[in-house]
């Protein structure tokens, strides 16, 4: 699969078609993911923390799509809170993304990769 920037989901050949881009699958699968019980919340990488520390919320932030011809695939890196079943939920991180992605767009989704990145340890 490449790296693109945008999906072609319809095309009539008369009105024109419509695409998705990468960005709206990530925040589609970003907010599916933080859904699941257990997810305190995504990892995002160095530029994500710097944006967030300007004020700006990057709602795809520890989201990466691939998108071939007719599919995609999605990685989620995800903080999750100590003491949760890290196979359960990331199953359930799994399921939530397929679906919610799939359900809204049509693309078919090849796999949903989950990468815990951190564990959220609360002081009471």
């Amino acid at each position: 699969m490449d790296e693109k920037r945008s999906f072609k989901i319809y095309d009539d050949g008369e009105l024109g078609e419509v695409r998705i881009d990468t960005q709206v699958l990530a925040i589609i699968a970003g907010l599916a993911a933080v859904e699941a019980e257990g997810v305190a919340g995504l990892a995002g990488n160095m530029t994500n923390e710097i944006i967030e520390r300007l004020g700006m919320k990057s709602l795809s932030k520890g989201v990466k799509v691939v998108v071939g011809n007719n599919s995609a695939s999605i990685e989620v890196a995800v903080c999750l809170d100590y003491g949760v079943n890290i196979m359960n939920v990331s199953e359930d991180i799994q399921e939530k993304v397929k679906t919610a992605v799939e359900s809204m767009t049509g693309i078919t989704i090849e796999s949903v990769n989950v990468r815990v990145a951190n564990v959220n340890i609360e002081n009471d």
